[in-house]
């Protein structure tokens, strides 16, 4: 079972999509804002982290530049969730070092293709 680190500060997105993945069969950790996210990928180790951009403390892009700068954490696959749905937002969050980017509202198959492509990557 892969284990997922959610990074969301929205509550409803939070626990719907949490849910959702633990469904399918995903050990989902939560952190609620980007500073904590950094701090738990560090701790946990997750196979895949999901985050938003939009973030309380530390943006996800900061947060994922400090991901991808940490040797124990760089190869760790980020996935951006955003509102964002332009092509500049999707270049921005992949120049800071995300591995894919996914638009809100979740289309929970065309997310689990992409989580299950960077997971076999892994």
């Amino acid at each position: 079972m892969a284990k997922i680190l959610l990074i969301e500060d929205n509550e409803l997105n939070r626990d719907m999509l949490s849910r959702r993945l633990v469904r399918h069969g995903y050990d989902v950790l939560v952190a609620y804002d980007g500073a904590s996210g950094v701090e738990m990928t560090g701790t946990e180790l997750p196979d895949l982290v999901l985050m938003d951009m939009s973030l309380p403390v530390l943006d996800g892009w900061e947060a994922a530049q400090r991901l991808k700068a940490n040797p124990e954490t760089r190869s760790i696959p980020v996935i951006a969730l955003t509102a964002h749905a332009m092509t500049a937002d999707r270049e921005r969050a992949l120049a800071a070092g995300c591995d894919d980017y996914d638009t809100k509202p979740i289309e929970l198959p065309r997310l689990l293709e992409k989580m299950q492509r960077l997971l076999a990557r892994r």
